[in-house]
């Protein structure tokens, strides 16, 4: 079956709200929207929690999320956000799992489970992100660490709510180092993903869920890994930033 691509910014620690501000305007004023539309590209931005609302309320065409979220409604969890409060503010996307939450803060599998079937039970999309270190790509045990990502963190998910989950594959490898994966290694892991779906919930489930890529995804490249059968988009850092290079990206899948 046919699936939408979908193109994904995640800013991590980036912008303020002022430059948020800036980009909104500077998006609403290009062609950018119109062009992914054209394409059949879903656009969405994580941007920090501060500057959700400041996304959210200025921005037109493109989804906004969060980079992360709280699995209890609410309670003593210093620094934490619940899914109620991002949907009071219109936000029902978040990104679970983001490899620099596993490597910082010992964000675990199950964890992620917990986050993602928070959101799926008040009706947000999950993004959720698995990967492998460069230690398990050396030693050859990607494929391993995938199905126990993907195989806990999906764990007690009925099939109507796994159509509200996006999987993410970045290898952590090549987050932020400038290194990427090939386009033949992203397809190879995305098309696994899809059989560990597909073995958890059902091959409908499998055919309809988009499955990203991300790590040093740059306009220069996104077109290799984007013509993939089984990489239904990307998730991007910093070339998601400027409106500039977001619209390189779209520009060239």
């Amino acid at each position: 079956m046919s699936r939408k691509k979908l193109l994904m910014g995640n800013w991590k620690m980036n912008n303020t709200v002022e430059e948020t501000l800036q980009f909104a305007s500077k998006v609403n004023e290009s062609s950018l929207v119109k062009d992914a539309e054209s394409k059949g590209v879903i656009l969405a931005i994580a941007p920090t929690y501060l500057s959700l609302q400041a996304l959210k309320q200025n921005i037109k065409g493109v989804y906004v999320s969060a980079q992360d979220c709280h699995y209890a409604k609410s309670g003593a969890y210093t620094s934490s956000v619940s899914v109620d409060m991002l949907k009071e503010i219109g936000v029902n996307w978040s990104i679970i799992g983001h490899s620099e939450k596993r490597q910082y803060e010992a964000e675990s599998d199950f964890s992620c489970n917990r986050k993602i079937r928070a959101l799926l039970k008040a009706s947000c999309k999950a993004v959720y992100c698995v990967g492998e270190s460069l230690k398990e790509y050396e030693e050859g045990i990607t494929k391993d660490i995938i199905l126990s990502q993907v195989t806990v963190g999906l764990q007690n998910i009925s099939c109507e709510d796994a159509k509200n989950i996006i999987i993410a594959y970045e290898p952590v490898w090549s987050i932020g180092t400038g290194k990427n994966a090939s386009s033949e290694i992203a397809q190879d892991i995305c098309c696994y993903i899809r059989s560990i779906v597909e073995k958890i919930f059902n091959k409908e489930v499998a055919s309809e869920m988009l499955i990203l890529y991300g790590g040093s995804v740059k306009p220069e490249n996104i077109h290799n890994y984007l013509t993939c059968p089984d990489v239904d988009g990307a998730l991007v850092g910093g070339a998601s930033l400027k409106v500039e290079s977001f619209k390189a990206l779209v520009e060239n899948i």
